[in-house]
């Protein structure tokens, strides 16, 4: 009974660290994000969300974005920060490697190609 008792408090505190850590896009929100292509340099997702729809707190590493369609958008950042960039079909931006919380804040829906570049192996 004594082990029960000091596990406990332990998996409290796991449980309640797991949402503070940004998470990969791909587990925590399927819906708006799918690989593409994946090898040991790069990672391709396909991302949409329709009108409104809102992610969760998540990270990408280094990557290269590019729109297919116009975006209207906002990301919050993990100290509550917002930036709203409204990106146009068919040009590319860098992001550099971060956690968000990304929102279609437009009225259309919009999709894109992230390709996210991997560390190479040490």
């Amino acid at each position: 009974m004594r082990r029960v008792l000091i596990s406990m408090p332990v998996l409290l505190l796991l449980a309640m660290a797991a949402p503070a850590r940004a998470q990969d896009p791909t587990k925590v929100d399927a819906k708006h994000y799918k690989v593409e292509f994946e090898n040991d340099q790069v990672r391709v997702l396909r991302i949409t969300y329709g009108p409104g729809e809102k992610s969760v707190m998540h990270e990408h590493p280094d990557a290269l974005a590019i729109f297919l369609t116009d975006a209207k958008g906002k990301f919050t950042l993990p100290d509550g920060s917002t930036q709203a960039p409204d990106m146009k079909a068919h040009t590319t931006m860098w992001t550099p490697a971060g956690k968000h919380l990304p929102e279609n804040t437009g009225d259309k829906p919009f999709e894109l190609v992230l390709v996210e570049l991997k560390k190479p192996a040490k």
